[in-house]
């Protein structure tokens, strides 16, 4: 197989996937295919993971990794969209996942040439049907934009599109993340995406504060480092300084109340990021 992947989207593949073995049902997001996605490595980036972090840590990153693929999704099915874009796609497995999607929607996955390349040859490796409507759009980012990657791939700026940007934003500069919601706001009237940034410090709690300072030294090490987080109400700025409109803001005690109640198991994500739906206007 050529390239690489990211190693942060191993590690998300393996939480999504630890989900389903460490939590009981009902699961926030079921995700089946992340651990034989990674491979036959996913026992030793778990218990990396297991070394680094506390067990109520670990359950709450594994809790916000599938509450954001939940909220995304469910922002997708609660519109009328022909288009589903994911950015950063990484090892996510939502066409094979939905195929009862894929067809009335036409899926993008947008990421890095190398990631890219690792995960169609694992999917290959593993049999996993091919469709006309799951398309591959590599790019980097340093050499070509994402109009330019998404013109390639037959993308259709007139139709309604989805667009979902999950555990990227903490990794691009301010100036990085402007370039792709101003991008979007181009798209047809209605179009959405569904994003999460990271939290500025004084926005997250002790839990949170944690894993910024364990997480942070290990993405730098692999050359995937952290930039500043935002304030929520910087985060609405910057978004409405694009050209799109805030849709919805879910506070962390909001997810809790749409994906986790009724629980007895005390499992909640998060107050390291926040997510937002915005709209174009």
């Amino acid at each position: 197989m050529e390239g690489s992947p990211s190693l942060t989207a191993l590690m998300v593949a393996v939480q999504r996937g630890q989900h389903r073995l460490e939590d009981p049902p009902p699961w926030i997001m079921d995700d089946p295919f992340a651990l034989v996605m990674v491979g036959p490595t996913w026992p030793d980036l778990a218990a990396a993971s297991r070394s680094r972090y506390s067990d109520e840590l670990g359950r709450q990153i594994r809790a916000s990794i599938a509450a954001r693929a939940r909220y995304a999704e469910h922002r997708l099915e609660s519109g009328s969209f022909d288009q589903f874009v994911l950015l950063g796609a990484g090892l996510d497995s939502f066409a094979w996942r939905r195929p009862d999607l894929l067809g009335p929607l036409r899926v993008f996955e947008v990421d890095h040439p190398a990631s890219q390349a690792w995960k169609r040859g694992r999917a290959a490796e593993l049999g996993l049907p091919v469709s006309e409507h799951h398309v591959f759009a590599p790019v980097d980012f340093e050499a070509r934009s994402l109009r330019e990657a998404l013109d390639d791939a037959g993308f259709d700026w007139s139709l309604p599109t989805m667009f979902s940007w999950l555990g990227v934003v903490p990794y691009l500069t301010a100036s990085a993340v402007e370039a792709t919601l101003r991008t979007i706001a181009t798209c047809r009237t209605g179009s959405e995406v569904a994003f999460e940034y990271g939290l500025d410090r004084d926005h997250m709690d002790a839990t949170a504060r944690e894993f910024s300072a364990g997480f942070s030294p290990v993405a730098t090490r692999v050359g995937e480092p952290l930039r500043g987080g935002w304030s929520p109400s910087e985060a609405e700025a910057v978004v409405i300084r694009c050209g799109l409109r805030v849709d919805d803001h879910p506070a962390q005690h909001d997810l809790v109340e749409r994906y986790f109640a009724g629980r007895t198991d005390g499992l909640q994500p998060w107050h390291a990021s926040r997510l937002m739906a915005a709209t174009v206007r």
